[in-house]
Parts: structure tokens; C-alpha cells; sequence
């Protein structure tokens, strides 16, 4: 069996992307969790620009994630990581997240990286990488990100709640804070704390609807 490699999608792999769009629809509902869906055509878009990686294992599709820059380029956001479920408990989604972060620092290198998730396992990825958690304020203002998550199961709670908050969680990586030591030494226990606020909230916000 060969190797998967992961590696910039180009035009090349457009054949995919309504592979991509299914495993990232069938991905979310068997989370039970919110996802803004995505056509083919944005996939082809984003492989045409190079602001996509994806994962092959030969010529067979292992997993996917794209770019998406906001804010004139201020804030850059990953979106769309998905595996295959034939490929996933490998560690795939850990390795497709490093390689697109590594690639926007160096596509990008100004620019503030965030991402808003309900997946405890892509909280813990981003924390290793130096993520730290944000109140949405903190995040992009520009209304094309979040009228993204119209297709979102959980966008009436966002809607409700004034963009503030959602059952997704926000994270963010500042290039200009070089202040990580605090963090990387207490990371383990603060992602524990994190998971078990939100949880709470989520509890929470599920009671009051």
C-alpha cells in the first residue's frame, strides 16, 4: 500500500471536489454538528488559486483543507479538514493540519490565523500549534466569513446571539505574539479546562433554545 502524501491541490484535483463536498456533509452529520456546507465549484476555486491542500494515497482521496483569506488578507482562516473514513485513526488530520498552517504562515506572513470549531479534536490540534481561544470579537469582522455559516445547522444560535457566540469555539494564532511560554507550559491543563467550559456552555445554550 503506498504512502499518503499530503501536498497543495491544484486543477489537477478538481476531480475530487465533489468527493470533498460529500465527505464534508456526511463528516458533520455523523458528528451530530454544525458545518457550513460547500459546492464543488468553490473547491475547484480555492485548488485553482493554490489556497487548498489535499491527501492522496495514490490516486485515491484521503483528505482535504482549504485557505480562506479575510480582512484584506489581515486574518486567514482554515476550513473544510476532513478525512476520508477509509484513512481516518491515523493521524491524517493532525498531519494536514501542520502542512496548511505551515503553508499559510509562509503564503501569508502577516497575517492573524483563526478558526471557529465544535471538534474538541481540531481544539486540541490548534492548541499544539499555539491557537489560543478568542471571544468572536477578536476574530474577522468581515461579513462574508460568517454569512458562511448561513448553511450552518447551529446559525440561528449565532444569528440570536449577535455574531458574539455560537456552539463553535474561536481560535487564534497571532504571528506578532511572542509571548508563548506561559502557554506551552500550562497547554495540557488548558485544554482540559477549555473542554470542560464547553461543554458547559453548550449545555447551556441547548436549554435555553
Amino acid at each position: 500500500m503506498s504512502k499518503v502524501e499530503v501536498i497543495i491541490a491544484n486543477e489537477s484535483h478538481f476531480k475530487f471536489a465533489t468527493q470533498i463536498c460529500k465527505v464534508i456533509e456526511s463528516s458533520a452529520k455523523d458528528r451530530g454538528t454544525g458545518i457550513a456546507k460547500r459546492t464543488p465549484e468553490y473547491i475547484e476555486k480555492k485548488m485553482s488559486a493554490g489556497n487548498a491542500v489535499i491527501a492522496l494515497e495514490g490516486d485515491e482521496f484521503a483528505g482535504f483543507c482549504y485557505i480562506e483569506a479575510w480582512s484584506h488578507g489581515k486574518y486567514v482562516a482554515h476550513s473544510g479538514l476532513i478525512v476520508h473514513p477509509n484513512f481516518r485513526k491515523q493521524g491524517l488530520a493532525k498531519r494536514i493540519k501542520e502542512f496548511i498552517f505551515n503553508y499559510s504562515l509562509k503564503k501569508y506572513p502577516e497575517a492573524k490565523i483563526f478558526g471557529i470549531t465544535t471538534g474538541l479534536a481540531v481544539m486540541k490540534i490548534n492548541s499544539k500549534l499555539g491557537y489560543k481561544p478568542v471571544t468572536f470579537s477578536e476574530l474577522t469582522d468581515d461579513p462574508k466569513f460568517w454569512a458562511g455559516c448561513k448553511t450552518c445547522t447551529n446559525f440561528e444560535i449565532l444569528k440570536s446571539k449577535d455574531y458574539k457566540m455560537c456552539m463553535c469555539t474561536g481560535m487564534l494564532y497571532n504571528p506578532n505574539d511572542n509571548d508563548d511560554s506561559h502557554f506551552e507550559l500550562n497547554k495540557d491543563n488548558w485544554f482540559k479546562e477549555k473542554v470542560i467550559k464547553r461543554l458547559k456552555r453548550i449545555k447551556h445554550l441547548m436549554l435555553k433554545q
